[in-house]
């Protein structure tokens, strides 16, 4: 049983993978391209070259990813190159394939909504990747690598790469351009920041009142969500209270307000954002006894 969940799990993971990097291609065809704009990492460095010498650019990504690869094996471990191998080679063949069947297809030549779009569809693309447990291979090497053996932070040296490879377009491009492709990089960085997140971020709820037993019941029996009670101090009188603490989803936050404020106007209560719960009743199933 558990050996054929771990294989479905498996396939899952290397088709998002699969699906993850041919839509960072097609956005790269369809918006990235034609619009001329530039952009940080392995496509970046490309684009820069192609200008350069006029190697095509998905030979350059495929070349590119074996040989950050074959660094990875030797630097990082087979198993980072298990989780690897798939992007390295999906990404250039999806590009060569969506260059040979859409050919010189445009679908806007605003350059505007090209950066805007290139931005969300290469974010979403990077997002389903990572999520899947991958990485995209590329120029994600090299920060780990840094990280490993010298301590470097990882996002420290995706900046300080993704810098260095818009600056060595800027050579080769109007000002105009590279502008855009530093909101482009920004673009993509806050969908994928967002994506990360989805699924996950919860409301955390603290809660210090007098009539904190009747809270715990309504919010066990009412919400059905699980109560941890935190024995607490008060400030000034020094006097002895209980603390509830309760994870929520974000739509449950207007009923737990309504069912607290009702049983307690006065209650001290503290809604906080947090950005990942794991356990029973999130990511596990829950339990009743």
């Amino acid at each position: 049983m558990w050996k054929n969940h771990n294989v479905f799990q498996s396939l899952l993971s290397i088709l998002l993978v699969i699906a993850g990097n041919a839509l960072y291609a097609l956005a790269v065809k369809l918006f990235l391209l034609p619009a001329g704009l530039v952009t940080g990492g392995t496509t970046g460095i490309a684009l820069a070259i192609h200008h350069a010498a006029g190697v095509p650019i998905s030979l350059f990504v495929l070349l590119f990813n074996i040989a950050m690869l074959l660094l990875g094996y030797v630097l990082l471990g087979r198993q980072f190159a298990v989780t690897t191998v798939v992007s390295t080679f999906t990404y250039p063949i999806a590009l060569e394939l969506f260059n040979r069947l859409l050919g010189d297809v445009v679908i806007t030549q605003d350059i505007l909504l090209c950066t805007l779009f290139s931005g969300l569809g290469i974010g979403f693309s990077l997002g389903v990747v990572i999520r899947a447990g991958a990485s995209t291979g590329g120029m994600d090497i090299p920060p780990l690598v840094l990280n490993k053996y010298f301590k470097i932070p990882v996002s420290v040296s995706l900046y300080v790469f993704d810098l260095c490879i818009l600056l060595a377009q800027a050579v080769l491009n109007p000002p105009e351009k590279v502008l855009y492709g530093i909101l482009l990089v920004m673009i993509y960085t806050i969908v994928l920041d967002k994506l990360m997140l989805m699924g996950s971020v919860r409301t955390e709820v603290k809660i210090i009142s007098r009539r904190s037993e009747a809270i715990r019941e309504a919010i066990l029996h009412q919400l059905d969500r699980g109560v941890t009670i935190l024995n607490g101090e008060t400030g000034y009188l020094h006097q002895e209270a209980q603390v509830l603490l309760s994870v929520i989803s974000n739509r449950e936050l207007p009923r737990v307000e309504k069912i607290i404020r009702r049983i307690d106007p006065e209650c001290f209560m503290v809604v906080s954002r947090v950005s990942e719960v794991r356990g029973r009743g999130f990511s596990m199933n829950k339990e009743y006894r």
